[in-house]
């Protein structure tokens, strides 16, 4: 594939594949700590600025976003599996077809967003039992958020596509822009102009609409078959299915995932407005630790769907295993430097002494066993790159989200203590990872077969 665009795209089927991985999952790892500035540009500027309410007001309304977006960014997943076994078996055409079925997409989601999170969010946001004194401002903060959700959608659909053709890099220059962007506004709007919650979520919003439109114009001027012309844009049938069988189970599973969090949330907020603070500034914290190992989980999909594509079952087994060791290597060491300088970083967020302590607690259980979410998810990573979606949803909702909900009804009812709450985690990880184990194994020699049986034919 000549042109200029080809030289930021990798062909994943071919070479070493350690040295790919490392080179695909940096610029990744990078990108994933950027965005997440969005949200903790957010709760830093309104913690220093607008007191501890406006911060807990923020940082209590993540699993309610989490929750309404992720049914619709599954979809986004299930396109840059479809782009990426297209472009390992080396079809053009339909390459270029997905590529404008992605982006149509993008835009029907980000509408369906907008209208859901503008019509439900305030009554979710009473079901999740937040205080009087903080409903008012997160209300305002999620309905200006999902106003814009247009943005974040077309954002992410599009670095789906690149990310599908092994370009990591111009996501993360994006990033770097918009990120920067993001910083500036937040302090125009919050020091400047002293518009608390409203103007985080002003800000993030202007700084999404630039990231969008940098990888559409990065798509519309691509010299490689991922080119994207407005002209073109239509929903091709037979590429939404595909990538609705891949993505919707995604997700689905990720929205579950954000009810059992709501739930906890639920439970965080029964603590008081103190807890509620700690709570949303280690967990944002923590987010840092996460992401990093979720581009871990984004490579094993990308390397999976190419080999898948490519008909190279023999590299998916190793792919699996370089992978697993980098999540464990990343998830480790940063959960032992985040929890070694744990309690000054929770003071960046907020400087009373006992909302630090009670993120603390929050910290010391999670940040200690990350590595083991991280290895759940690349295991995912791997079904999904196969084609295996639904899969991993079942086991995911039966062995993390319904787990987690009987515990908070029977252990932690028992024991209301937040550490009690908090094993829920480190504990539902564990069990989700070792079935997720089994059924790669089983799910790569059923594909295996099948591929084998077709060339046979």
């Amino acid at each position: 594939m000549p042109g200029n665009a080809a030289r930021y795209e990798m062909n994943m089927t071919e070479g070493p594949l350690f040295a790919k991985i490392i080179r695909f999952s940096i610029p990744l790892i990078l990108t994933s700590l950027l965005q997440l500035l969005y949200n903790a540009a957010d709760i830093v500027v309104v913690g220093r600025f607008a007191g501890s309410t406006a911060l807990a007001a923020v940082s209590s309304t993540g699993s309610l976003i989490n929750l309404i977006i992720n049914v619709f960014m599954g979809l986004s997943l299930g396109a840059s599996v479809a782009v990426a076994q297209e472009y390992g078996a080396g079809r053009t055409k339909e390459v270029s077809e997905t590529v404008h079925t992605t982006i149509a997409l993008a835009v029907v989601c980000g509408v369906a967003v907008s209208i859901v999170g503008l019509l439900f969010a305030k009554p979710m946001l009473r079901l999740m039992d937040t205080p009087e004194e903080v409903l008012e401002l997160a209300s305002q903060y999620v309905t200006i958020y999902f106003a814009g959700s247009l943005f974040n959608m077309l954002y992410n659909f599009g670095a789906a596509i690149l990310r599908a053709v092994g370009d990591t890099r111009r996501p993360m220059y994006f990033l770097i822009i918009s990120g920067l962007v993001n910083v500036v506004f937040n302090l125009i709007f919050v020091v400047g102009f002293h518009m608390s919650v409203a103007g985080v979520a002003l800000a993030t919003i202007i700084s999404q609409a630039l990231s969008a439109v940098l990888v559409l114009l990065c798509l519309m001027h691509a010299d490689t078959c991922i080119r994207f012309n407005w002209r073109k844009l239509r929903i091709a049938k037979d590429k939404a299915i595909r990538m609705v069988k891949v993505g919707l189970p995604a997700g689905l599973q990720g929205a579950i995932f954000s009810i059992s969090n709501v739930l906890i949330q639920s439970s965080v907020n029964s603590f008081g407005a103190d807890v509620m603070a700690g709570n949303g500034a280690s967990s944002n914290i923590e987010g840092f630790v996460y992401v990093s190992m979720n581009a871990l989980y984004q490579t094993a999909l990308t390397f999976t769907s190419q080999n898948v594509g490519a008909k190279k079952m023999e590299r998916v087994g190793r792919i699996m295993l370089v992978c697993q060791a980098c999540v464990v290597t990343v998830g480790f060491a940063l959960g032992m430097l985040v929890l070694t300088f744990g309690r000054q970083l929770l003071g960046i967020y907020c400087t009373e002494a006992h909302v630090i302590e009670m993120g603390f607690i929050r910290m010391r259980i999670i940040l200690s066993t990350y590595f083991v979410c991280g290895m759940m998810d690349v295991l995912v990573g791997g079904l999904r790159g196969m084609g295996n979606s639904v899969t991993p949803m079942i086991v995911s909702i039966l062995g993390a989200c319904v787990f987690r909900v009987v515990w908070v009804y029977t252990i932690f009812a028992a024991h209301r203590t937040l550490q009690v709450l908090y094993l829920s985690y480190p504990i539902s990880w564990t069990i989700t990872a070792a079935a997720h184990c089994v059924m790669f194994i089983l799910t790569k020699r059923k594909l295996t077969r099948q591929i084998q049986s077709e060339a046979m034919a």
